[in-house]
């Protein structure tokens, strides 16, 4: 897949403080900061729960008025847009669903030329291909007659983004695309994202809760925090100088530098020589294995290295292409037959481990 060249900025902030504002009293959201949005690149909004990752994104959309600081599409500031240039600049997505169940998906994606004829206007050839374009990038052609009461919720995104598309927004924004989706169709959709981005030169800037698949699939994301404000970058960068874990590791939940991920932290305290294949699927699944029954893997190298709390090795497990040897007699075909064995040592079974 090629990458999208001249990427430009399409949207600024400046000293944006994100809020509410009542007769008595303002509520500050987030914290003031700087970022830029760049054409060609997905970017993914991430924090916890009541971070502020909506009030974000509807204040970039101009649907509430900042706090504080500036805001620019395009070079020009937001307020001085009107609602309907806006509409031709800005593609919105939001969770909330709206009664469309006896539209078909076809009507649905043709709602998306209302900018340009009006929402009763009568569709132009112009606004059939664009409408046709849009089905076709998103890849629902077999579901264009369908009532979208039919669909499941991964279609239904899907019909939305391409909603969206023939809008012909150069900016798309999203509250949670993939809420309520089972794990291939979030895939399926923040690859979509990402390809619009890539090949369309979209701006694709989206909320998220699924963490590890935005790391694994974002240009650059915003870490938003309301005691640590705004923190933006690569997902390495922000992985190599901490920022990751200082947004969201908690008791339980560490991140793992080695991987890129978040992992549980069992509460290891035991620990085991392993060798074989460093590089193998195999090991990679017994290390995995381990730690989730609070064994830590480690190499005879580094055994006198142990963290607080583990003791030493008193088992080695060897990787082989077709099983494990335990203790070198001990042959077990699978990764289950291995811990019960390892977990044997100290009478302990895997239904009995906490």
């Amino acid at each position: 897949m090629e990458m999208s060249v001249g990427r430009r900025d399409t949207v600024r902030v400046h000293d944006l403080v994100t809020g509410y504002r009542s007769r008595s009293a303002v509520r500050e959201v987030s914290k003031s900061f700087d970022a830029t949005l760049l054409s060609g690149e997905l970017t993914c909004l991430l924090g916890p729960n009541g971070a502020g990752k909506s009030t974000l994104l509807r204040t970039l959309s101009g649907f509430q008025p900042a706090i504080g600081g500036t805001i620019e599409i395009e070079g020009r500031s937001l307020a001085d847009y009107s609602s309907r240039e806006l509409s031709r600049l800005i593609g919105v997505v939001l969770t909330e669903r709206v009664s469309l169940s006896n539209m078909t998906v076809g009507e649905l994606v043709g709602l998306g030329r209302s900018p340009y004829t009006g929402f009763w206007g009568r569709l132009s050839a112009l606004d059939l291909e664009m409408t046709d374009r849009a089905i076709r990038l998103v890849g629902i052609d077999e579901l264009r007659e369908r009532p979208v009461g039919t669909l499941s919720d991964g279609e239904r995104q899907k019909a939305m983004i391409a909603k969206t598309l023939a809008q012909e927004t150069p900016i798309i924004f999203l509250d949670e695309p993939t809420a309520f989706l089972d794990y291939p169709s979030k895939v399926e959709i923040m690859q979509l994202l990402q390809r619009l981005a890539r090949e369309e030169g979209k701006t694709v800037f989206l909320s998220t809760h699924d963490l590890e698949l935005a790391l694994q699939i974002a240009d650059r994301v915003w870490l938003i925090d309301k005691t640590r404000g705004v923190e933006i970058g690569v997902p390495e960068d922000l992985a190599l100088n901490g920022a990751l874990g200082r947004y969201f590791e908690r008791e339980g939940v560490v991140f793992d530098m080695t991987t890129g991920m978040f992992r549980i932290n069992t509460g290891l305290s035991r620990s085991v020589i392993v060798t074989g294949d460093a590089h193998s699927g195999r090991m990679s699944m017994a290390v995995k294995a381990l730690s989730r029954v609070g064994v830590l893997a480690v190499t005879a190298a580094v055994c006198e290295e142990l963290p607080c709390g583990v003791s030493r090795p008193d088992i080695t497990v060897e990787v082989t292409a077709d099983g494990f040897i335990v203790d070198g007699s001990r042959r077990c075909v699978t990764i289950a037959e291995m811990l019960e064995s390892i977990l044997g040592q100290n009478n302990l079974s895997m239904s009995e481990k906490p």
